[in-house]
Parts: structure tokens; sequence; C-alpha cells
């Protein structure tokens, strides 16, 4: 680290100005990270923090059943096909429609979903709903100044509020949960979505799947059911990919250049004896410092941005989503700095001296 640190000293001008461009880059991907991970938690939190970990898709008679939640709904049969089936603890039906909340303070568009009180999120005061209720996420009753007795519309339909839940939300609409019962009865419809399976190892659904026509798949997996859902995390992991790959030819680019400038210092080193493995390590040692600060710096901003952010649009602020941003941009720029400084190892002394001339 000797020389690398000699070089950063003497050019902090131009170190100062590398390390701002990763500071800013990665800021923005951290933005971005959290933007990615706030946007699927309020279109898919619904279903995927629902304690189940398979998803059963169904289909009008005669249709192929595909997984989306939109064109799908079970029959009781299915249901009950599933619920005997061995290897499955729990088989709980999960409608799910949209309608519109009005409560005395505004109205909103929410989703509803119609389940037993197994797949309902941990309930802070208040109690499952029972027919004629609905539970409401904790977040939508403070907007709505919403609390356990209160009475809200939803659809043409007067509810009364029994409990406030940990705030979920299906489509960037806030959740509210009922019956399967009253929810068949808001939404027109006679049979259930879904069903959520909860089971132990041994399991054969496929045998299920093919003697009903169903379709089952993971929890993780069912979230492509959701409209919109692929499309919208696709395009951010896709401004993703495309940042890291700038980060790294811009890091790459300019050490690139600066080797290039060095090249009469590097011939003067290994002319008095440096390795050429020496002054790689001593190159990357260079490149590592440089983004390591820049990274580390961006991340906080991006962080503290994000805190301020979070209370106006849906951002994930956690240690995962800084630490995997700054990580990356460290490694991707890691990679490009190594393609830029191999020209170290064919610098030839006497000819990088001019002693050909």
């Amino acid at each position: 680290m000797f020389v690398a640190l000699r070089d950063i000293r003497f050019a902090r001008g131009r170190f100062a100005l590398m390390g701002a461009v990763v500071t800013l880059i990665t800021t923005l991907v951290v933005f971005l990270y959290g933007l990615t991970g706030g946007l699927a938690s309020a279109a898919s939190s619904t279903v995927a923090e629902l304690p189940a970990d398979r998803i059963v898709f169904g289909a009008t008679a005669g249709a192929a059943p595909t997984v989306n939640f939109a064109n799908s709904t079970v029959s009781p049969a299915q249901a009950a096909a599933f619920a005997a089936a061995p290897g499955v603890s729990s088989a709980q039906p999960l409608g799910i429609s949209m309608s519109r909340l009005t409560a005395s303070e505004g109205a909103a568009s929410v989703s509803v979903v119609g389940t037993g009180a197994a797949l309902l999120p941990p309930i802070g005061s208040g109690a499952a709903p029972g027919e004629g209720q609905l539970a409401v996420g904790a977040d939508t009753a403070k907007t709505y100044h919403l609390g356990v007795g209160s009475t809200v519309k939803v659809g043409p339909s007067t509810l009364t509020v029994s409990g406030l839940t940990a705030e979920r939300s299906l489509s960037h609409a806030p959740t509210v949960w009922t019956t399967p019962a009253t929810w068949e009865k808001l939404s027109g419809q006679t049979q259930p979505t879904a069903l959520a399976l909860s089971t132990s190892g041994g399991a054969d659904l496929e045998a299920v799947d093919a003697a009903q026509g169903t379709e089952t798949v993971a929890l993780a997996d069912s979230l492509g059911g959701i409209n919109g859902y692929d499309a919208e995390q696709g395009s951010l992991q896709m401004i993703q990919g495309f940042l890291f790959a700038v980060s790294a030819l811009v890091v790459g680019a300019f050490f690139t250049v600066w080797t290039v400038q060095r090249k009469p210092d590097i011939a003067v080193l290994k002319a008095v004896g440096a390795s050429s493995a020496y002054l790689v390590r001593d190159a990357l040692a260079q490149a590592a410092a440089v983004l390591l600060g820049g990274a580390l710096l961006g991340g906080l901003v991006g962080a503290v941005g994000g805190v301020f952010a979070s209370a106006t649009v849906p951002f994930d602020v956690s240690a995962a989503s800084v630490a995997v941003p700054v990580t990356v941009m460290v490694l991707l720029g890691l990679l490009g700095a190594a393609l830029a400084v191999r020209r170290i190892t064919s610098v030839d002394p006497l000819a990088a001296l001019g002693a050909n001339r």
C-alpha cells in the first residue's frame, strides 16, 4: 500500500473526484434497491407473508389452471381433495378481490381477503373477524381514524371493525381481512380464489394437481400470479443491473487511464526490482481504498435518505438493502480495476523509460 497511498496523496483531486462518482452511483443504487424492495412489499406482502408454504390455483371448468390470482377459482371438491391429501396439515381458502373502503374520514381502494383466522397477520388489538366483520391494518386504521367497533362500508355493505392487524397490502392497495362467507357476499363470488397449504415432507401434490386440474406452486413462486408484479420487479432489477455495469465500466476506465499515465513510474519500480505481482496488488489495494470509501459514504447517504423517503413512498430500509448494493459495487469495481491494471504486467522498463530512442 506504500505506493498506492502516495499516489492518492499526490493526485488527491483525481481520486476525490473518482470517489465522488462512486458515492453518487452507490447512493442511486441504494435508493433503487430500497425502492425495489418497498414496491415488492406493497405489491405482495399479503401473499408473501402468509403462514403457508404452497398456493393452489384452479380454473373454471374446461380451462387450464395458471398461476394468476385474477383468473383462479377453487371448487369445494378440489379444496376437500387437498385437505385430505397425505402430508397436508392445513388447506385454508383464500378469497381475493378489490373493493372500496369508505369511512367517515375518507375512502380508499383496498384488497379484500376472505380466509380463516389462521392466515391472518398478527392482531394488535381486538379479535379475528366474524361474519359481517373485518380486520384492518394498523396503518390504514390510523389514516382513517378507525378502531375496534368502528363501522365502514366495503362496496355497498356495512361492516364492523373487529380488530387491527399488522399492515399488509396487495397490488399496492392496503388489505382488509374478513371471513370466507362475508368475502363471497362482498365479491359476488361463490368459490375462493385459491388455497393456502401448509405441508410436511412426503406430500404428493403433483398427483393431486393431476387428478383435480389444479396447479400448486411454492409461496414465493405464487407472487408471479399478482398482476403486474413480475413486470414491475423485472424493470427495476434491470435498471439495477445497468447501474452496476456502469459502475464497473467507470471504475475500469478511470484506472485504465491512471495506469497509462503512471507507466513511467511503474517502469522505474520494475527496474529497481518490484515484481509485477506486487504492483498489481498495490494497484488493486488503491482501487479498493477508493471504492470502499466512496461506496460506504454512498451507502450511508442512501440509508439516511431512505429513512426520510419511507415516510412518503414504499421504501425498504434495512441492513440488507444497504449492504448488498455496497458489496456488489465494491466487487464489480474491483473487477473493472483488475481488468484495467492487468497491463502493469506487460510494462517493459527499458521501453517505458525510452531506452529504444
